[in-house]
């Protein structure tokens, strides 16, 4: 049983394991009072002062202590991100970091000015974001009830956000990162007169992308850009929507 999970665990992509790893670490480390939320939260005054840099990373890896909100959270992070790391992002695992690094940037950034402390729920909703654009003709199905195609989906949990009075201030920060980063990304390289402005450092290529791609080459239609969108296309299969999809919110 212990290989099986060994084995099923070294299968996820490498980016996504880490992550997903990273955040259930440091609940059960809350969890077990080896570390304190207080030790985690994202303040910018001790970052600069106290020189506690470690916010900058530990406020994207703490979803709550160990529950309901914190279990449907992380199967929402794990599916998307594994499904971008495995889809668009496959064998491109420097780029897939790079967009790690431009979210984490610009969300810090904004929780200069917006009172958010930990913002890994805002980085899940910039994933699904930018899964859900570079995936536009995937039909979802929630909980049997509502269906639509994939590029709704941030929408209906910004909706149940406010059914359930939630805080949108969160799903907001995602969306809005998510889009910054798709229409560099994958709209602005490819339109007249466009360019493209983000670029994976060669560092990032040499430390990553050596190696041999296990997946083989990475279709045209997978990459940044690549969908012929004055072209048909064919509907792809209906997708069930992650059964977290009500996006409960940290208190």
């Amino acid at each position: 049983m212990a290989q099986t999970f060994h084995q099923e665990y070294m299968a996820v992509p490498p980016v996504t394991r880490t992550y997903a790893t990273a955040c259930v670490l440091t609940t059960i480390a809350v969890q077990l009072d080896i570390l304190s939320p207080f030790q985690l939260y994202f303040n910018q005054s001790l970052i600069w002062r106290k020189y506690q840099i470690w916010r900058l990373f530990t406020n994207f890896t703490f979803f709550g202590t160990i529950g309901f909100n914190f279990v449907f959270n992380m199967i929402f992070t794990y599916r998307y991100c594994r499904m971008l790391e495995e889809g668009s992002f496959r064998g491109r695992t420097a780029d897939f970091i790079m967009m790690f690094v431009f979210g984490g940037f610009l969300m810090t950034i904004c929780a200069c000015f917006v009172n958010l402390v930990f913002l890994g729920q805002a980085f899940t909703i910039m994933l699904v974001y930018i899964w859900a654009k570079r995936n536009p003709y995937i039909r979802m199905n929630f909980f049997g009830m509502l269906n639509f195609n994939a590029p709704y989906l941030p929408w209906v949990l910004f909706g149940f956000s406010l059914l359930l009075d939630n805080s949108v201030i969160v799903d907001l920060m995602g969306i809005a990162v998510g889009h910054v980063y798709f229409y560099l990304e994958d709209v602005l390289p490819n339109i007249e007169g466009g360019c493209k402005i983000l670029k994976t450092p060669r560092l990032l290529k040499l430390l990553f992308d050596e190696g041999e791609d296990e997946y083989g080459e990475v279709p045209d239609d997978t990459r940044p850009g690549g969908y012929n969108w004055g072209e048909d296309v064919r509907e792809q299969p209906e997708q069930e929507a992650a059964p977290q999809e009500d996006h409960p919110h940290q208190d």
